[in-house]
Order: C-alpha cells, then structure tokens, then sequence
C-alpha cells in the first residue's frame, strides 16, 4: 500500500465516498456487457497526456490509451484547439456526408500519410463512428468489386463485434469466413517458429487457395491485422505479410489490412504494413484518426469503387469534431516524426522488459512492435514440451537463420523492384522485429490467465493501468501514447516490473488463484 499512496497520492473520505456511489450505481444500472470497467474500477474525471486522475484522487499512468484511440494521449493541446476552432467557427457539427471546409482538410491530411501505391489512387468512404463499421464496409466493398462472397481471416484475428466483423474474428461461434493459421513464433500452430514456421503458414495459405477441393472457393477478399492486438500483440513477420500480398495479387483477391488499432503512428511506421513495404487494396481505419472522438473510413484503390449512392451510409459519418481533431492528430505525428519515435522507445522498452523472462518463469514472452507491447504470462509449474522438441527447434533455428537473412534480403529487393523503388526505408524499419528469429525458440508453457489478472490488479494498486489479451486473457498489452516521455516509459517499466514480481512471489495474496471450470449448472465466470 505504500507503493500506491506515494504514485497516487492521498484520497479523501468525501472523494473516495463519491467514487465508490458512481461505481454502484453503475453497477447497478449498467449492462453486464460492461468489459474495462470490471477489471480497472476507477472514475476518471481529469485526464493529460499519460496521466489520469481518478474521482477519488488518485493518479494513474494510462497504458491502455482509450485501446489505442489516444495516440497523443489525453487532452492534447493541438487536439483541443482543433476542437475549440470548430466550435468558435460556428460550424455544424454534423453533416452526414456533405462536402465541408473540414472534412476537406481532413481528407488532405490522410491522403498525405497513406502508403506510396495508394494515396495517388485512392478513395475514402466514410462509415459509421466505430471500427467495426468500417471492416463491414470493406467486406460489402469487395464483395460488390469481385462479385464473390468469401472472406479470408486468420486465427486470433479480432476485427469488432457486429455479425460480419466478428465471423472473421478468432472467437467465432457461427463460422462462415475460411480460417487460416496466422504465423507466430511463442505458440507456433506448426511447432517450430521463426521464418520456417511462417514459411508453412504461407503454404497453408497457398494451397487453401488452389486446391480445387480445399472446400475453400475463391474469395471475395482477404482481411489481416499487421500486428495482432487482442490477438496477444502478435506481429505478422514482413516476408510472410510480403508473400500475402503476391498471393492476392496474383488471383485478383483484395488485400484488407486493418490498421484500426495499429495505424498513426503506433508500430513505429505511420501505417504498419509500411515495416513490410506492402501496399494494401483496402485499408480500414478508426481509433487514432479522430483524434479521441468517434470515427472510422475504408480507404481503397479506385478500381473498387463501384459503389451505388447510399449503397453503405451512417448517420453519423459526418462527425466535424472528430475530424478536426483527426486532422490535428495526423498532422502533429507526422511534422514530429512520432512514428520514428515510437519505434526507437519501443524498442528500447521492449529489450528491458526481455529481461524480465530470465528474472521470472512466470514471464513466458515479451513481444511487439513499437508502442503496441505484450508480455505473456505462463504457468511455471506447467509442463514443457518435450526436451528434445526444445533440442529440434534450437538446431533448426541455428541453421535457418543465414537462410532467413538471405531470403528476407531477397524479399525486400523483389517487393522494391515490384513497386518501382522507395523499399529501403521500409527494410530499415522493418528490421527492428519482435520474435525469434535466429535465436533458440522459447518452449512454451500454458498460459496463466489468472497470474495476468494479478498482475493487471497489481499494476492499478500502483498506479498503472494495463490492458489485457491473447488467446486466454493471459497477455498484458501495453498501449501507452506516442508522446509519452522516457522518463514516463521508466515509470512504466519500473511499476510493471514490480507488479510481476509481487505477483510472482506470492501468487495467492494477489488473487492469482485458477478458477474452477463451470459445471452446467453453474454462472460463467465476469
């Protein structure tokens, strides 16, 4: 508890009374669909950049960043002047989809930013104000394009929680979308990690495509996130991303990537397929465009568009304040070079928190790219694969690393070639990668979803709020702004490293205890 008093400061009986009254009532009144309020129970009432002051008093380092919508952090002063000119301007606030001063700038400013191939190109269609919307968009878009119906996703894929966005999504119940395994070196779906185990996946993709009894037709387009988020903060290594790209092209399949979550700014390139140099068809984007407020687009070459008036409208796709805000955002990572940042402190983040897998068994991976960081939590009581499965990766790793080297080299030179030129910048940044690749490949252990609970509880005792994903809720996700400062990323480090360590001395007085499997007679587990 002295930890908490000295990072958050001391609370009143008036202020702590007032906070615990909004907590109930929200429980009370509030859907049990309810999700970040159950696991963080604070009642923000100011916030600024990184920080958040809670109605009680206390303060707290946002890690979470509104799930990635606040790439400038909170309340950012370029943000609300943008705000603030609207509204002094006497503006309409919303326009439906009429042409306005404001939308026009915001439009200029987006097309600046888009990846060489598809800004000269291309078309915006403005959705309604959440991601989802606009993945169901894209998805009516190529649809309508190609005269097709199928999807392509890929496991552990999360891309919003209407009918057609979820079907494409890792926790499909009704699955009507063609399912593909999407390569990653901790919990690799072939068992071996690395370029080899991404070399798979891409066969796997490949053959899905042209076996004419794979049960799989030719789809109408392929959806990917360049880095997975809910999926565990999981990225896609760039040859594979490359090869997606010749796979599609070649049979005339339009590549969506959704940047909802990792574009501005985020993975330490403006938009993330840039690391790979792959230009996208579609691209779907939300959180960090509007700057906080509520927005989303599809933005696709202009082949596509083949759209008929009013064929995918919203009511609320005219939301002026969010795209003045959007258009400060943009403007202000990009004249600051924030992208660049990001990947530079994240990378330095990501080295020190890799420290901790050799302090605590507990710590099974520690993974991301730029400022979109996970650290996966494992059972270190539970049992490892085989030794020599540990032996087998260790050798493979060993000899495919010249190989992986050569072949990447390769890639990077081809996809420039296919572009005519500009690929270096995108090998550079492309070279600073989480995963294994040349190194002996981790032998996982079972997830821990209880111990990333703990540690998520332990974090907020300390004044950090964490986020958490993956495959069983065993990841903390780490989403802080670009603009947060090195000395607040070593307050970030320094509080998370010290939540993992008290939770893993005592997993028990922090409430790490793995809940019972529900019998049928018995409520699911909030």
């Amino acid at each position: 508890m002295a930890v908490t008093e000295s990072v958050t400061g001391g609370t009143s009986g008036g202020a702590r009374g007032a906070h615990e009254g909004i907590l109930r009532r929200q429980s009370a009144r509030e859907s049990r669909a309810r999700t970040y309020a159950r696991a963080l129970p604070i009642v923000p009432v100011r916030a600024r950049g990184l920080t958040i002051e809670g109605a009680d008093g206390r303060r707290y380092l946002d890690c979470l960043s509104g799930a990635g919508t606040l790439a400038l952090g909170h309340n950012h002063p370029v943000v609300l002047e943008a705000i603030r000119k609207v509204l002094d301007s006497g503006a309409p606030l919303s326009v439906l989809d009429l042409a306005t001063p404001v939308k026009d700038a915001f439009i200029t400013e987006l097309f600046r930013t888009l990846p060489p191939g598809l800004a000269d190109r291309a078309r915006v269609q403005f959705c309604g104000p959440a991601g989802t919307d606009a993945v169901e968009a894209a998805f009516k878009l190529v649809r309508a394009a190609t005269g097709r119906t199928g999807i392509l996703a890929f496991t552990g894929a999360y891309h919003g929680m209407t009918t057609g966005a979820l079907a494409a999504s890792g926790g499909a119940g009704d699955v009507r979308v063609a399912r593909l395994p999407y390569p990653q070196d901790y919990r690799c779906p072939f068992g071996v990690g690395g370029p080899r185990g991404a070399e798979l996946a891409a066969r796997w993709t490949e053959t899905v495509l042209d076996d004419p009894k794979s049960g799989v037709p030719l789809p109408a387009g392929m959806i990917l996130e360049p880095v997975q988020g809910e999926g565990g903060v999981i990225p896609a290594p760039d040859d594979w991303l490359r090869r997606m790209r010749r796979l599609t092209a070649d049979r005339s399949i339009p590549l969506i990537a959704d940047e909802i979550q990792t574009g501005v700014g985020r993975t330490g390139a403006f938009w993330a397929v840039e690391h790979s140099g792959v230009t996208p068809d579609v691209m779907v984007l939300s959180k960090a465009i509007g700057g906080s407020l509520p927005l989303a687009v599809v933005v696709y070459r202009d082949d596509l568009d083949v759209w008929e008036p009013g064929a995918h409208a919203g009511t609320f796709r005219g939301n002026q304040l969010a795209m003045a805000a959007g258009t400060a955002t943009l403007a202000h990572v990009r004249e600051n070079a924030l992208a660049e940042r990001a990947g530079l402190l994240g990378a330095r983040m990501l080295t020190q928190l890799r420290a901790l897998q050799n302090d605590f068994t507990c710590v099974g991976d520690v993974r991301g790219r730029g400022l979109m960081i996970g650290v996966e939590l494992v059972d270190p009581e539970g049992e490892e694969l085989p030794a020599d499965a540990e032996e087998r990766a260790q050798e493979r790793a060993a000899r495919e690393a010249t190989t992986a080297q050569e072949a990447r080299a390769a890639g990077a030179a081809e996809e420039t070639r296919a572009r005519g030129g500009g690929g270096a910048g995108a090998a550079v940044r492309g070279a600073a990668v989480s995963g294994w690749e040349g190194e002996a490949r981790p032998v996982p252990r079972p997830a821990a979803p209880e111990l990333a609970s703990a540690v998520q509880r332990a974090c907020l005792e300390r004044g950090l709020i964490v986020e958490l994903g993956g495959r069983h809720a065993g990841v903390v996700r780490l989403l802080p702004p670009l603009t947060i400062t090195d000395e607040q990323a070593t307050a970030v480090l320094d509080r998370l490293a010290d939540a993992i360590a008290a939770v893993a001395r005592d997993p028990a007085a922090h409430g790490a205890v793995p809940r019972p499997a529900p019998t049928p007679d018995s409520d699911p587990p909030t």
